[in-house]
Formats: C-alpha cells, sequence, structure tokens
C-alpha cells in the first residue's frame, strides 16, 4: 500500500500534476535568476558604473553558477532520490537522503565560500576580468561581497527541491520569492543612494543580494521542523556514503549541466576578451568592455527562458521518479510528450521576442547611457546567439527528464556533449575564422548539432517505454 499522502502522484491526470509542481518551480527559478538580473538590470542603469559595473557582473555571473551547480546536485539528486523512495514505500530511506544532504551542503559551501575569498583575484583573471581596470575593480568588490552570502545561496538553492519533493511546492516557491523581494527592494536604495544611503555601487548591489539570500535560507531552515511527508530524526544526518553516492549520482546531471555551463561562459568571455582587442571599435580602451556587457545581457535573458524551461522539467521530477518507482511507465511516457511541446512553445515565444523585439531587451538594461556601438552589437548579438532557442530549450528539457527517470548515464553525457565538447570547443575554434562573430555563432552551432542527439535519446527513450508492462495503480493485475 503507499503513502496516501503521495499517491495521488499515481491516479491524478498527468497534466494537472506538472501544474500543480512545474508552475510554482519556474516562479521559484525565475524569482531565483532575477538575483543576478535586478542586479545587473540596476546597475546599468546607474550612469557611474554602466557598461563597466555590467561587464563585471558577467565576470562574477559563472561563480555563482558554480555554486548553483553544486547545490541544484544535492537538491535535485535528493529530490529524485525522495520521489523514488516514497513511489516504493520507503520513508526511511527518504529521510535519511534529507538528512545527508543538509548535512553536505553545508560542508561544500562552507568551502566553497573560503576558497572564492582566498583566491578571488585570481579567478576573476581566469574568467576575463582584466579586460580593463575599471572593469576589474568593480569585479573585486561585486565578488567579495557575493562570496560571504555563497553558504545561504547555496542552503536556500538546494532545499527548494527537496521542499517540493516534500510535497510542498508552494512554499518552496515562496521562500525563493521572499528573498528576491527583498533584492529588488534593496537594490536601488543601495546602488543610487535613495532613502538617506550613500551610493554604495557594486557593493550595494551584492549586499542587497546577500540580505535576500539570507532571508531565503531561513525560511528554508524553519520549513525543515515542519515536513508534510519526510519526517527527519537526528539521526538522518549521520554520513551514510551509500545514500550520499546515490544522492549525487541521481543529481549529477543537474551539476554537469551548470558547471560544463560555467566552462562555457568562461570560454566566451576570454574569446570576447582576445577577440574583441582585435576589433576595429572594441579594441579601443574605452569601448572594450562593451561585447562582454552585451553577451551578459542576452545570457540573462536566455536565463529568464531556460529558468521557465527548466521550472517545467524539474516540476516533473516527484511526479516521474513516483510513477517510475511504482512501474507506472505509460505515464511518464505522457508527462514526457507534454513536456516537450510545452518547452518547444516556450522557446517558439523566446525566438519570436529575440528575433524582432531585441532593442526592447537592451533598453532595459541601460541602453540610453551607451553609445551606438553597444546598441548595435546588442542586437546582433541576440539575434544570432539565441537564433535556435527552440532547440535549446528542448535539450534541456531532455536531459532533466532523463535525469527524473534514473537514466543518469544518458543525461549526463548529453550535458557534457553540449557544453564541453560543444559550447568550450566551437567558443575556441570558430573565432580563429570568423573573429569576434565567431563566439557569437558558438551557441546556434552546439545547439543545433545537440540536438540531433537529444532526438536519439527521446526516441529510443520512447520505445523504451513503449516497450515496458505497467501496474495499474489499484494494484491489480494488468491485462498487457
Amino acid at each position: 500500500m503507499k503513502d496516501i499522502s503521495s499517491a495521488f502522484l499515481a491516479t491524478e491526470k498527468v497534466g494537472k500534476l506538472m501544474k500543480k509542481y512545474a508552475i510554482p518551480c519556474i516562479i521559484s527559478l525565475l524569482v531565483g535568476a532575477l538575483y543576478n538580473i535586478v542586479d545587473q538590470i540596476f546597475i546599468a542603469n546607474a550612469d557611474y558604473l554602466g557598461s563597466y559595473g555590467n561587464a563585471a557582473n558577467t565576470v562574477v555571473f559563472p561563480l555563482t553558477v558554480i555554486a548553483l551547480a553544486v547545490a541544484v546536485m544535492i537538491g535535485d539528486g535528493c529530490c529524485a532520490f525522495v520521489s523514488i523512495c516514497l513511489g516504493k514505500n520507503r520513508p526511511q530511506g527518504a529521510s535519511k537522503s534529507v538528512g545527508n544532504s543538509i548535512l553536505l551542503i553545508i560542508i561544500l559551501s562552507m568551502a566553497l565560500m573560503a576558497i572564492y575569498l582566498v583566491f578571488a583575484n585570481q579567478i576573476l583573471a581566469m574568467l576575463g576580468g582584466t579586460v580593463n581596470a575599471e572593469t576589474f575593480k568593480n569585479s573585486q568588490e561585486y565578488f567579495f561581497w557575493i562570496s560571504l552570502g555563497i553558504p545561504f545561496y547555496m542552503f536556500g538553492q538546494a532545499m527548494n527541491p527537496i521542499i517540493r519533493a516534500d510535497g510542498s511546492p508552494k512554499f518552496a516557491m515562496v521562500t525563493t520569492v521572499s528573498g528576491a523581494a527583498i533584492n529588488v527592494v534593496l537594490d536601488p536604495i543601495m546602488i543610487y543612494g535613495l532613502l538617506g544611503c550613500p551610493q554604495m555601487g557594486m557593493a550595494g548591489a551584492a549586499i542587497a543580494t546577500v540580505i535576500g539570500q539570507i532571508a531565503a535560507a531561513a525560511f528554508a531552515a524553519w520549513y525543515l521542523f515542519h515536513t508534510k511527508i519526510i519526517k527527519i530524526s537526528k539521526s538522518d544526518f549521520k554520513p551514510d556514503g551509500k545514500i550520499i553516492i546515490q544522492t549525487i549520482n541521481l543529481g549529477i546531471c543537474s551539476f554537469l549541466s551548470q558547471i560544463s555551463l560555467v566552462a562555457a561562459m568562461a570560454a566566451i568571455n576570454n574569446m570576447l576578451r582576445r577577440y574583441g582587442a582585435a576589433d576595429a571599435v572594441f579594441g579601443q580602451a574605452e569601448y572594450a568592455q562593451i561585447p562582454m556587457a552585451v553577451v551578459g545581457i542576452v545570457m540573462k535573458f536566455f536565463q529568464i527562458v531556460i529558468s521557465i524551461v527548466v521550472g517545467m522539467a524539474a516540476g516533473c521530477i516527484p511526479i516521474v521518479g513516483f510513477n517510475m518507482g511504482a512501474n507506472l511507465k505509460q505515464r511518464v511516457k505522457k508527462l514526457f510528450t507534454i513536456l516537450l511541446i510545452a518547452e518547444a512553445a516556450t522557446g517558439a515565444l523566446g525566438f519570436v521576442i529575440v528575433e524582432f523585439f531585441p532593442k526592447a531587451i537592451i533598453n532595459i538594461f541601460g541602453a540610453a547611457n551607451e553609445s551606438a556601438y553597444y546598441t548595435e552589437f546588442a542586437v546582433k548579438a541576440f539575434r544570432t546567439y539565441l537564433v535556435f532557442i527552440v532547440l535549446a530549450c528542448v535539450n534541456k528539457a531532455a536531459f532533466i527528464f532523463l535525469q527524473a527517470m534514473g537514466k543518469a548515464g544518458a543525461s549526463t553525457m548529453l550535458s557534457m556533449v553540449r557544453e564541453i565538447i560543444f559550447g568550450v570547443g566551437f567558443a575556441i575554434v570558430l573565432p580563429m575564422f570568423f573573429g569576434l562573430d565567431g563566439v557569437l555563432y558558438s551557441m546556434p552551432v552546439s545547439d543545433l548539432l545537440t540536438a540531433v542527439l537529444s532526438l536519439i535519446v527521446i526516441v529510443m527513450t520512447y520505445k523504451e517505454l513503449n516497450n515496458k508492462i505497467e501496474n495499474k495503480p489499484a494494484e491489480t493485475p494488468s491485462n498487457g
């Protein structure tokens, strides 16, 4: 007999379940993305920071993604493990996974913060922060304060999918929204010097972000004492190597998809600096930061779209995990179809925006304060870099869904090929032939080739699900 509190995952319509779990997850991820995006909007519109501050934000952004990668590896892995345990009616395994995940994220977040603080200058230089002196100074200021908030940020991000797996997707959403709302309120006060607060520049943007992250982490910590399905005891915090390895294995795709993105961003930033220096316009010191600032804005828009895409797919993880554990494979197949259609539609909407309304996006990020070179390069960057955004959305959905099914190998392979082999490889190779434009070509070429691999894996997955004989939700004998 399945736990009555989670048995609805095997009986309720999958479309309705997806809506119930995905919408809060989408909102949580969108609001989480706003931490960095809101900073960049306010920074870009502060005339004393402008594109220098924008470029600095772009330099630091991959370092927050590293923290996110570790957090979602633990959180998503635990979420999948918990869902599978509940589907198999093994609540003790679920609670043990949560306890070990909490312990792991605390240790790893403190270690990462220490690394960031000790090796800050070297790390920033590796990510292209030395494009000019003003950008590097702003990067140092912003990164110091962001580093101090890393443990709170990682804890909140890791707990979010765990809270969803416990059957509280709305609370997970509220946790993230609360922190982002604080950030939105404090950003203009600290950056522009409102309400008697001095202009704090990049430090103000970072401090506002960290305060929001502390609030979100506090909400998540409170929830651990008020769980619905999973009951955590002190013994669950005792390290269990087998459970830790299983949790990491289930979350490794989430980690690799994020960490490989960092490798791609590092390559892109350095290629922008290198080939920008050879450009007739961007080789001039006063314009050197523009390519990096612009591509940072393009990536922020892409982050918004991908937050929706990942939110829909990640919202399916508890549903998929439970139904796979209960051997209800046809429900998994139906959910997969719905998800792929929804992801493609999201990508299509993003395509329309970047191809027909790029200037509207650019204006939000302070284009009025910049030169004509800034706007011209930004329009080209949006239209070129994101031309295959539909394929990017479908690829990402396939990666995460396969992970939820327990197919970590296929999921990890696709993520690594996309971000490391294609993403980093083309970012380095194409500029050799096309100069600065080659950096912009790297993403669409990568997405197109990855789509071919994704299609093969998707077809194989459908075939596998079609060949499975499923049990009925009421546990009566199947007729075939």
